[in-house]
């Protein structure tokens, strides 16, 4: 745990008690600070007064007396109202930050030099965070990596010199952190989202935009140029005097790092060296791992890591749990879970990736079905449809893709295996890449996906990928 130290006696007040929240609490008590937990759910109050934590009602509180409101970062700042506790706190002058904000402080306070990569874009983050802590420690660094990724920051080891830090930053995290100061700086992408949290697209960007804007003197932005919203950011971080090294899976760069024919090249004068391959790394597959690996090799090579080290570290990346995650073979049949597909857009990185698919989608749907994919239809030999989203799916299939209602995985995966295997292409696949939310069936994308490994790992003569 990194104590936070830069509030010891005074009053903090935190609120939302969950994983991070409940982290901050305990960071903050360590470091000498009074604080006051509070959180809507009742049982998750009860939780953290259980574990120590010192609750109040908030509303209650003499705000006068309090320092800072801590914020989880899934609590609404603005939009679409700020939360009632934010209201409390304008209202006293008092100011509102997060976890992200908690360890920048701390930083700056006890090791200001010690490297810090901060990742964030729309698409990408979590690969691009896992992938940039892999090429780090496998090339010795000591690695501490967190964030958005799951593990709550305040949870890692201390900043210290020769330790870095490889951070994964929501959008909402980026908001309620003013002092967000990274050595090396990532913004993947951006496209349109959580304007319900931000309000417009324009806010939206301008909160993402600020993580690779703030980057310490001396640090590296890195940018993804190939959209419209990335390209005017570079330019405008550039122009205030910071190095930026831009990146594109589309297009050859006079200066910064591109991807081209499954190259990693870096270019400087107009003269390109070939960083990496892609080709055969099976956790890398798509365009879109293109442009993660295309970021992560420029923050490490902004640690000084050899072509060698950082073609070692990505040949032997594992890939993450859930986002294109190969579980294993029986005979020609590759079976993957992509249970992270959430929506749409995200499913289609998958089936771009394939040629022969046997697609299982369905789950709690969201706005706009299947509308996107259409591109995408001829790839798939047959789907199997699961879930409230199953009924809606297959009206939108009919006539142009083969289908099924399975309803449950469990089935969705036995016919989808018996299909596969009876096929007579090179490398049929078996893809769980549902395009919908997990909450109809499933607490979260994330226990679907643990069920769906499951399932596939019980098939009969299964060779199991190793991660």
């Amino acid at each position: 745990m990194i104590p936070v130290t830069s509030f010891a006696g005074k009053k903090v007040a935190v609120f939302g008690l969950g994983g991070s929240g409940l982290v901050s609490a305990s960071a903050l008590l360590a470091g000498g600070a009074d604080v006051i937990g509070w959180d809507d759910n009742e049982e998750t109050t009860a939780k953290a007064t259980s574990a120590g934590i010192p609750t109040a009602d908030l509303r209650q509180i003499d705000w006068s007396k309090v320092s800072a409101l801590v914020l989880a970062p899934g609590v609404p700042l603005t939009h679409p109202a700020p939360h009632w506790t934010v209201g409390l706190a304008r209202a006293a002058a008092v100011e509102v930050i997060g976890d992200i904000e908690l360890f920048c402080r701390e930083r700056y306070r006890h090791a200001p030099n010690a490297p810090f990569v901060a990742i964030t874009g729309t698409n990408g983050k979590s690969t691009t965070t896992a992938l940039t802590a892999h090429l780090l420690a496998s090339a010795g660094y000591d690695v501490q990596v967190g964030g958005n990724i799951g593990t709550a920051i305040l949870s890692l080891e201390p900043a210290a010199p020769g330790r870095v830090h490889v951070i994964e930053v929501s959008s909402y995290q980026v908001d309620l952190a003013p002092s967000l100061d990274p050595s090396v700086g990532i913004l993947i992408n951006i496209s349109e989202d959580h304007l319900d949290r931000h309000g417009t697209l324009a806010h939206y960007v301008e909160v993402k935009e600020r993580l690779v804007a703030g980057v310490q003197d001396g640090g590296t932005a890195i940018v993804g140029v190939d959209d419209n919203w990335c390209q005017a950011a570079a330019d405008r971080i550039e122009r205030a005097g910071k190095r930026v090294v831009r990146v594109s899976v589309r297009r050859p760069l006079a200066d910064g790092i591109y991807v081209e024919a499954g190259r990693i090249i870096r270019a400087e004068g107009g003269t390109g060296t070939e960083v990496a391959l892609l080709g055969g790394i099976g956790s890398l597959r798509g365009v879109h791992n293109a442009q993660n690996a295309a970021c992560a090799s420029g923050a490490a090579l902004a640690h000084d890591l050899t072509i060698e080290q950082i073609q070692n570290g990505l040949r032997s990346f594992p890939g993450l749990a859930h986002r294109m995650e190969e579980v294993g073979r029986t005979g020609r049949v590759l079976f993957v879970n992509d249970s992270k597909a959430t929506n749409a857009d995200s499913s289609a990185q998958a089936l771009a990736c394939f040629s022969d698919i046997y697609w299982i989608a369905g789950g709690k749907p969201k706005s706009g079905g299947l509308s996107t994919l259409t591109g995408f239809f001829p790839r798939i030999r047959k789907a199997y449809l699961i879930g409230e989203a199953a009924a809606g799916f297959a009206a939108e299939l009919e006539g142009q893709v083969p289908h099924v209602v399975a309803g449950t995985l469990d089935r969705a995966v036995a016919l989808a295996a018996r299909d596969a295997e009876a096929a007579d292409a090179a490398e049929p696949v078996v893809l769980l890449s549902p395009a919908c939310a997990s909450f109809d069936q499933y607490r979260n994308f994330e226990v679907r996906g643990d069920a769906f490994r499951q399932l596939v790992l019980a098939l009969p003569g299964l060779t199991q990928s190793h991660r």
